[in-house]
C-alpha cells in the first residue's frame, strides 16, 4: 500500500491495477482518485492534461478499443464512478513480450479500483450494468488525426467479453481487423 493506493501489477508490463483506500466514518467515506506523488510508484510520470467523464446507458455496450498514434500516445487512469464494467487494455507496443495480449479487470463503484494504462495500449470496456459512469484522467490531449482503434471483436486479440455486445458506435464497429491492417501495410 502506497499512501492511499494499493498498486497491483498485472501480467502486462506497465499496466497497473490500483485499489483505493477509503477513509470513512458514520457519515460516509472519502477516497483519493488521483495523486501524482503517490502514483509515481505505479509508473505515473506524466502531466494531467485532460479529464473526461462518460455515461453509457445500456448493459452489454462496448466502448473501444481506442488509442492515439505517436507522438500523441497517452497514459490513462480509468475509474468507474457508477455501475460496473470489464475494463480492458491491449498491449500494442511492438517490441513488448506481451504484444497483442489483453488484460481485463472489473471496475465498479463498489470495489474502489482503477486501471492505470501506460502509453502504447488500446483501451475499452464493456458495461456489466445499466447507466455506467466512467472517469478518465489523460496524460495527453485528444488529437483527432492521431486517434485510432482496434475492433473489440478482433479474432487476433480474442477478448473474452463476459456478455454479448449489445451496442457499439459505428466508428468502433468499423475499425479494421489487425489482419486487414497488416495486409495494407505490406502493400
Amino acid at each position: 500500500m502506497t499512501g492511499r493506493f494499493e498498486i497491483i501489477r498485472t501480467p502486462l508490463e506497465g499496466l497497473m491495477l490500483l485499489r483505493r483506500r477509503r477513509m470513512g466514518d458514520e457519515r460516509g467515506w472519502l477516497e483519493r482518485l488521483f495523486c501524482a506523488e503517490e502514483l509515481k510508484d505505479a509508473g505515473w510520470s506524466w502531466p494531467v492534461t485532460q479529464m473526461n467523464r462518460t455515461l453509457t446507458a445500456r448493459k452489454g455496450s462496448v466502448r473501444g478499443m481506442h488509442f492515439q498514434h505517436p507522438p500523441h500516445e497517452e497514459a490513462k487512469l480509468v475509474t468507474c464512478l457508477r455501475g460496473e464494467v470489464l475494463d480492458v487494455a491491449v498491449d500494442l507496443r511492438e517490441n513488448s513480450p506481451t504484444f497483442r495480449r489483453w488484460h481485463g479487470e472489473i471496475l465498479s463503484d463498489g470495489n474502489a479500483a482503477s486501471l492505470l494504462i501506460p502509453p502504447g495500449f488500446a483501451h475499452g470496456f464493456q458495461t456489466l450494468t445499466d447507466n455506467v459512469e466512467m472517469l478518465y484522467v489523460h496524460s495527453a490531449s485528444y488529437v483527432p488525426e492521431a486517434e485510432d482503434g482496434i475492433r473489440a471483436d478482433d479474432p487476433t486479440i480474442a477478448i473474452a467479453w463476459p456478455l454479448d455486445i449489445t451496442e457499439r458506435s459505428e466508428r468502433d464497429r468499423n475499425f479494421p481487423l489487425l489482419a486487414e491492417r497488416e495486409e495494407r501495410e505490406k502493400r
